[in-house]
């Protein structure tokens, strides 16, 4: 059920994203579900190294990138400045 919920919230938040009236709650909404995800990725990384997982490397690489992430949809939360 998390997959699917978080999937549509994927979806539905990119949506928003389109119209310059949603976009700075669409883009707050996805920092929010990337920090989310964030500690979801560190509990994975820790799980990954106690169980001696071949995906453990990629759980390191998946860190840098979700801060990436967040700051990229944090780029879309600032208010559009108007052109001169």
């Amino acid at each position: 059920f998390c997959i699917y919920f978080s999937g549509i919230c994927e979806v539905a938040f990119a949506l928003l994203l389109i119209s310059i009236k949603t976009r700075k709650v669409a883009a707050w909404m996805i920092v929010i579900m990337l920090v989310i995800f964030f500690i979801i990725h560190v509990q994975m990384l820790i799980d990954n190294l106690d169980n001696d997982n071949g995906m453990f490397w990629l759980t390191i690489v998946r860190i840098p990138i979700q801060f990436l992430l967040i700051w990229w949809a944090w780029l879309y939360t600032k208010n559009p400045q108007p052109k001169s």
